[in-house]
């Protein structure tokens, strides 16, 4: 019985450990935006595409829980690029 009292506090540790991180200070992690709806629909006309057939990323992403994402958002990611100086991607936020 003590191994299994010393695993739960373990785990809520973990629990502790995973609420206290914040992925967006991470110096790998690049700048991610939510789109409002008037800027995603001028992405959608400019790369005339619908949301679904943009690449996805999953709602539970560390990230999109860092910024309050919900599925059905629109997401830019600004990232440096060495040979483009800054370069911008798109994601749409989906369920897993």
């Amino acid at each position: 019985m003590p191994k299994l009292r010393a695993k739960v506090v373990k785990e809520d540790k973990e629990a502790e450990d995973k609420e206290s991180f914040e992925p967006m200070t991470h110096l790998f992690v690049p700048k991610h935006e939510i789109l409002g709806k008037s800027e995603a629909d001028e992405i959608m006309v400019k790369y005339n595409a619908r949301p679904e057939q943009m690449p996805f990323i999953a709602v539970n992403d560390p990230v999109m829980r860092s910024i309050s994402a919900k599925a059905g958002d629109l997401i830019r990611i600004t990232r440096k690029s060495e040979t483009a100086g800054v370069a911008q991607y798109y994601r749409y936020v989906v369920e897993q």
